[in-house]
């Protein structure tokens, strides 16, 4: 009709025939011109796209891998990054415990979107995403947990002057700890460390909650722990004689009256929270001995910042983790690190944590650039050839190594946004935190 209208306003004669036909071109070419604008996808789908792939959910990644973003880092849209870690013991096994590097999250039990047990709505910052089983099956090996008396019971809370409240509250210890009891009776091979902030005052309340969780079975002896630098046992003796729960607290009184080992008689730490992370600079924790005594045979290294942010955390573990974990080896006399805390531990922009920890193995365990390229009874330095490219992170097919799809508590690329309550408070609670010490 518009070619129509056309001949009739220029006083030519109008031909219906021609007109359908000129009708019929104009709809296809209005039908298939917007094949030409609109961008299609070349994106991988069903567990094919490789790490740094582009993504649309996590079914799409690999094994061993996640899909996520880090605006952070103007990275907005999604990508697969890597979302479970090498377990080390199972490619250089034999080897005394401490010359291992192992995941730590760092408030493992206070996680996004947490069920609300207490009846009231929760005020306090969050650390991690998904839950702890979760992060055991994606190879996590150590678990801060905050544990407080709390209505007659222990519970989990992120809270501050060693009190809980019911909006700091997250769930009963036992609760966890039955997660760890079933992942060490499925993983017969695992070894587990346990470290506790105390704020437990309950006679034998540690003890009795661990009993009762079924993990005194899997109990570290501390009258076996080594002392002064001393060497552990080998991975392999401990998972032979079931000594593959380790439990640190931070109440020097509880080992003496519940056999629970005080963290900083074994272990040295750096500073957490903010001071930890300050570029060129890694002090030692108040409680801890200097990091380059000597006098302790394992070393945590906290790396992660007093407030967290998940949207930042893909940021602090790229280039700046790599770099303070160099300037903490310096601090320590030259020493890497046994365990790495960290929040988010799956937020990256690529490799992350997972990295990091990777190549510490790699330069600890047989002198190689990252632990996938040890070889298992090869001499130190003897590194088999890694080729470089966007494939998922190799892990070893053996008992000690996990696989499947990454889920977190939400979608990948979502950012947990706090409720108006929240946001209103949230300087304040800065405010309050800085002024009465925030437990962190």
């Amino acid at each position: 009709m518009l070619a129509c209208f056309a001949e009739e306003h220029s006083m030519k004669p109008c031909s219906r025939g021609a007109d359908s036909h000129r009708i019929i071109l104009l709809m296809l070419f209005l039908l298939f011109i917007p094949l030409f604008f609109i961008p299609t996808s070349t994106a991988c789908s069903n567990a094919n796209c490789q790490l740094l792939d582009s993504c649309s959910s996590a079914s799409d990644c690999g094994s061993g891998l996640y899909c996520g973003n880090c605006p952070a880092l103007g990275k907005t849209q999604p990508f697969c990054t890597r979302g479970q870690a090498t377990i080390p013991s199972s490619i250089v096994s034999g080897l005394p415990f401490n010359k291992y590097t192992w995941l730590m999250t760092h408030n493992a039990f206070s996680i996004v979107d947490a069920p609300l047990l207490t009846g009231s709505q929760r005020v306090t910052f969050y650390n991690q995403e998904d839950t702890v089983t979760n992060q055991l099956t994606n190879g996590v090996r150590g678990l801060m947990l905050d544990m407080y008396d709390f209505q007659n019971d222990i519970w989990l809370c992120h809270s501050f002057r060693g009190q809980c409240y019911n909006f700091t509250a997250f769930e009963p210890a036992i609760s966890t700890l039955k997660e760890v009891e079933a992942f060490l009776t499925k993983n017969p091979s695992e070894i587990i460390t346990i470290i506790i902030e105390d704020y437990v005052h309950t006679p034998k309340g540690l003890t009795r909650v661990f009993s009762d969780a079924g993990l005194d079975k899997y109990w570290y002896p501390v009258a076996k722990m080594p002392k002064k630098n001393q060497n552990w046992p080998t991975v392999n003796d401990m998972v032979q004689n079931n000594h593959r729960l380790l439990v640190f607290t931070s109440d020097s009184s509880k080992e003496a009256d519940e056999g629970i080992a005080y963290q900083w008689r074994y272990m040295v730490e750096n500073e957490a929270g903010d001071p930890g992370v300050v570029p060129g600079s890694c002090p030692n924790r108040k409680e801890s001995k200097p990091l380059n005594s000597r006098s302790s045979s394992l070393f945590l290294m906290n790396y992660f910042p007093t407030i967290p942010v998940e949207n930042e955390a893909c940021k602090e573990h790229s280039s700046p983790l790599a770099y303070m974990v160099g300037t903490c080896y310096k601090s320590a006399g030259n020493v890497i690190p046994n365990f790495i805390a960290v929040n988010f531990y799956m937020r990256s922009d690529g490799g992350g944590v997972f990295d990091a920890v990777d190549r510490m193995n790699g330069q600890s365990l047989c002198g190689c650039s990252t632990v996938t390229s040890c070889q298992a009874g090869a001499p130190f330095g003897s590194c088999k050839t890694i080729t470089a490219s966007n494939n998922t992170p190799a892990t070893p097919d053996t008992a000690g190594s996990f696989s499947g799809s990454v889920q977190l508590t939400g979608a990948a690329s979502t950012v947990h946004i706090p409720s108006i309550f929240i946001l209103c408070l949230f300087p304040i609670l800065i405010t309050f935190s800085v002024a009465i010490g925030v437990e962190i």
